[in-house]
């Protein structure tokens, strides 16, 4: 039964490419004259109001208004993207009134997640809707695809839009003068970047782009996943076979995924060749198996046919039709060295050639990793890939170059003055976090105001192994088996089975692969002797099923109320867990034969339920299929490397309250200390979210012009724990340290000026201070850390400084070594919810007694104890603060409990009061103190006026220790050098 409302309304909306407009006005004018009742929006509110699940129309206005919701450029409304204002503009241009009004926003409501962040500098406006919507044949069918894999209206709206971002930004393939944009985008670990490139990519293509390198990985392994992904979903059937017919065996020789579990109904189908339908057809330069050679093909592939040869190929006559070239490419020098080669052999048309290189994990070998100090006077030395990225760039100065990472910290570190490197000058976009992915927030209770509590996140899925619980290991085995039995249940009562195909365990303790064997060897052994079909073995799973997965089970979805009624699904679990003979697949090596082990085909393996043991090559870009349980035990101290062996971040539809994490707490490092794991992924975090909130900060449009560029963005990256840098060394050769956030922590600053005039120079700046101390010293206790009743006394000279007095002094101090203070300064200077949170130190003199004290005066101030302090080879001093003065000072600034044995302490404790200890010191080398005091008082070109403070720790949680960088310009004469000291 034709279904004429729903015609009407498709032709209507149709009509509306530009915007919304008066809905009645249009649907009069397209109606047909045998169904008039059509254009009466009382039938619209009607069929809305009683619309079920699955109704057409109303999906087709769901798709429309979140279109028009998410729109960033809406010359039919002022009001911005994702708000009730938006909407309101929306249902005025349409004329609608209140009742519809309040059915639509019943069924559809505003998406109000936030869109993509983006840092850009001004770009020449090409890539216009309308001309989206006129070239939009791959775009379409990759939409569509998306569609009927299940993604709501709002998420591919929200990819329309980024990738729409990233694509105006793109030089216009048909502009005379040749220009290579370089952009990065950012994304969360295993978010859906591989989506949003796809995405670009079509886009790019229907736009005019002919040429597709697409850097995928390191491993073929890795390669072929991306390969397979984009002849998925955007190229298709129809490209693949290239004429051949899906019914003649003999045709399909030598024709890819022949034997792939998802050819050919899970891909994309353009119902006939694209040109035979109006549009072109896209060639494949490399297959699923085979990555780029050199091919005599693979340079007549590039030999495009020209429809006007007088004109270059990115005329408009020639560029729209002509059939575009994707290739996949592995990020390995002698396969790129081979792309290069035949390039080159191209000759002229290469610079006729609108191509896009799209860079996957970009921060992986791709960034240039040498050491600036060593390169040859006006030489820069770069690393083989980087090289060779650098190289393809020179050789197509038509290719445009997108990175994509969900670490981006060693992009931003790229010099933005090496105009032949891949920084990202022209814009940098911060994907959001998109609906229904697990993230590192999940697993973190970041906003809980008690730290010493437990949060829900913490209590859900984390499992920590600590000293006390002994290694847990045996438990993981047992909640893997659980959940895989768990995850048979709910597909027998009605969930969905199509996210539960494979089932999977990470175990990553170490990266060296002599311990994977053994690691494997010992879980196989536990495996086999955990009485699993015996009752001791179920009473442990019934126990460990009532203790944690039924007290954590969503609500929502099928959960058994006893083991019994779970125990069949148990049985069946454990015999697809020991499909072929081991439960265990060892993950490493240095050779791609390491990879070819049919069980850890995800694609072409019909169930994957294993237990993965491995290390690095468990890490970056390695997509754990079904990932459930996971058990990590590995330390590094590079931020990026961490975040990317987080495999246990992704989507995970129908078992997300299933997911568990056993993860160290008490891990060795060095011969004492030990490390949090848990802890430091909380603090990578944190600088995540510090990166994407300066993001956020200046993407905003003043006067329609962006704030900042690129290149100008003030520090983004930030560093939460001592022990955890923000990428490897040697990606952070360009990186510049501005600020130490430290509030609640120890800042002893030691490189003080040796020049007389700048010590006479200190000490008057901080008179003023001096002379306002009281002249009644406070006596301060220093209690045993054993609590043995052991004490020391020692008496203070104290007054309390305003912050603005007190940031005036360390501003106008003069320091040996300026660049090592100056990210202290940076942060006592921040007024903001994240910055110094102080409002007024308590400044203490200690002052000592006996044989060997020398008492003096300072210029005008009262007399007041010396102290040596020597310094060292390099002219700083070791340290500067006596130990025992420390402990009342942590009272003062509250990071020490108050004791009603140090009261002195305690009547200066204030909220958002910090602390300083400060010391007049005379170094030994100069002279003995006695011999420097004359008539009482001391020279003040012979002092050096020391000092260490602790800044307060906020009211809030915002206020959280850090360090933060920025990137060194070498093309800025002013920017400085990291490690280079500053002269006066």
């Amino acid at each position: 039964m034709t279904d004429h409302l729903l015609n009407l309304h498709g032709d209507v909306l149709a009509a509306m490419r530009r915007g919304p407009k008066h809905f009645t006005k249009l649907a009069f004018v397209l109606s047909e004259a045998d169904e008039p009742a059509d254009t009466e929006l009382s039938h619209f509110r009607d069929r809305i109001i009683v619309a079920g699940p699955g109704d057409e129309l109303t999906a087709l206005w769901h798709r429309t208004l979140t279109g028009w919701d998410l729109a960033e450029q809406a010359d039919w409304s002022t009001a911005p993207p994702r708000t009730d204002e938006r909407r309101a503009d929306t249902y005025t241009r349409l004329g609608f009134g209140a009742d519809l009004r309040k059915a639509l926003d019943e069924a559809v409501p505003v998406f109000k997640e936030p869109g993509p962040t983006v840092i850009s500098k001004e770009f020449t406006s090409w890539y216009s809707r309308d001309l989206a919507d006129v070239r939009s044949f791959y775009w379409n069918s990759y939409e569509q695809l998306l569609r009927r894999k299940g993604w709501s209206d709002a998420a591919v709206s929200s990819l329309d839009e980024a990738s729409h971002a990233v694509v105006e930004r793109l030089s216009d393939p048909t502009r005379t003068e040749a220009y290579g944009a370089r952009g990065l985008v950012v994304g969360y670990v295993q978010s859906g970047k591989t989506a949003n490139f796809t995405g670009v990519t079509a886009k790019a293509i229907d736009a005019g782009y002919r040429l597709v390198i697409v850097l995928g990985g390191t491993l073929n392994l890795l390669r072929g996943q991306t390969q397979r992904r984009l002849d998925m979903e955007l190229i298709g059937q129809e490209n693949i076979l290239r004429g051949a017919d899906p019914s003649d065996a003999d045709a399909l020789v030598g024709i890819d995924y022949q034997d792939d579990e998802d050819w050919p109904a899970k891909f994309v189908s353009h119902g006939g060749r694209p040109s035979t339908r109006g549009a072109f057809d896209i060639e494949r330069l490399t297959t699923r198996d085979d990555d780029y050679k050199s091919l005599a093909t693979g340079i007549r592939a590039l030999e495009f046919d020209k429809q006007v040869r007088t004109q270059p190929l990115h005329a408009p006559d020639n560029l729209h039709r002509a059939a575009a070239r994707v290739m996949v490419v592995k990020k390995n020098k002698s396969v790129l060295a081979k792309l290069i080669k035949d390039l080159k052999k191209i000759g002229p048309l290469l610079s006729e050639i609108p191509a896009l290189i799209i860079d996957d994990e970009s921060d992986q070998a791709s960034v240039n990793t040498t050491d600036p100090k060593k390169w040859e006077e006006g030489q820069v030395a770069r690393t083989a890939i980087n090289g060779q990225i650098s190289q393809l760039l020179g050789l197509l100065p038509r290719a445009q170059y997108v990175g994509y990472t969900a670490t981006p910290f060693a992009n931003v570190f790229v010099d933005p003055g090496d105009g032949e490197d891949i920084f990202p000058r022209d814009f940098l976009i911060s994907l959001p976090r998109p609906t229904g992915y697990m993230g590192v927030q999940d697993f973190h209770d970041l906003d809980r105001t008690d730290d010493s509590a437990t949060g829900t996140a913490e209590e859900s899925h984390i499992r920590g192994i600590c000293e006390d619980t002994g290694d847990r290991l045996q438990e993981a085995l047992d909640a893997f088996l659980l959940t895989g039995a768990l995850k048979l249940y709910r597909a027998a009562n009605g969930v969905p089975d199509g996210p539960f195909r494979h089932h999977t365990m990470l175990v990553h303790e170490s990266v060296r692969m002599a311990e994977h064997a053994s690691l494997a060897l010992r879980i196989s052994s536990l495996w086999h002797e955990a009485a699993y079909t015996s009752q001791e073995g179920h009473d442990r799973l019934s126990a460990l099923l009532a203790s944690d997965f039924q007290r954590f089970a969503d609500d929502g979805l099928p959960t058994p109320t006893s083991y019994e009624d779970l125990k069949p699904h148990v049985f069946r679990a454990r015999q697809l867990i020991n499909s072929g003979g081991t439960p265990v697949i060892v993950v490493n090596g240095d050779t791609e034969r390491d990879y070819a082990q049919p069980d850890l085909d995800f694609d072409r393996t019909p169930n994957v339920w294993k237990i993965l043991v491995g290390g690095t090559k468990l890490s970056r870009g390695f997509t754990v299929e079904g990932l459930t349980v996971t058990y990590y035990r590995r330390k590094t101290q590079q931020a990026d490397t961490l975040m990317q062996m987080g495999r246990w971040f992704g989507f995970r539809p129908g078992y997300r309250d299933l997911v568990r994490l056993y993860i160290g707490r008490e891990e060795p490092m060095g011969k004492s200390k030990t490390v949090d794991l848990y802890e430091a992924f909380e603090a990578i975090c944190r600088d995540e979210e510090t990166f994407r909130a300066q993001l956020t900060r200046y993407a905003a449009l003043v006067d329609g012009k962006p704030q900042v560029t690129p290149a100008q963005i003030p520090p983004l990256v930030s560093q939460h724990l001592s022990w955890i840098k923000p990428s490897a060394r040697n990606k952070m050769f360009n990186a510049e340290l501005v600020e130490i956030r430290s509030p609640g922590e120890w800042v002893e600053p030691t490189a003080y000026p040796t020049d007389a005039a700048d010590l006479r120079h200190n000490t008057e700046i901080w008179l003023p201070a001096l002379q306002s101390l009281d002249t009644n010293p406070s006596v301060f206790v220093t209690l045993s850390e054993d609590d043995q009743g052991n004490y020391i006394r020692y008496p203070a000279k104290t007054t309390v400084l305003g912050h603005d007095q007190m940031l005036g002094i360390m501003q106008n101090l003069e320091w040996g070594r300026p660049d090592l203070f100056a990210p202290h300064l940076a942060y006592l200077k921040d007024p903001s919810d994240v910055g110094c949170a102080t409002d007024d130190w308590a400044l203490v003199l200690p002052q000592t007694s006996g044989r060997t004290s020398v008492e003096a005066r300072i210029l005008e101030a009262q007399p007041l104890t010396l102290v040596q302090r020597r310094r060292n080879a390099r002219g700083v001093f070791n340290r500067i603060s006596g130990v025992a003065h420390r402990q009342s000072a942590e009272r003062i600034a509250g990071i020490r409990p108050l004791s009603e044995d140090d009261p002195f302490a305690t009547q200066f404790h204030r909220p958002r009061r910090g602390v300083v200890l400060l010391y007049p010191v005379v170094d030994p080398d100069l002279g003995d103190p006695a011999g420097l005091v004359a008539r009482g008082s001391i020279d003040p070109a012979k002092v050096v006026m020391a000092a260490a403070f602790i800044p307060a720790v906020g009211s809030t949680a915002k206020s959280i220790p850090c360090v933060r960088f920025r990137t060194i310009d070498s093309a800025d004469a002013d920017s400085p050098t990291v490690g280079r000291p500053t002269r006066k």
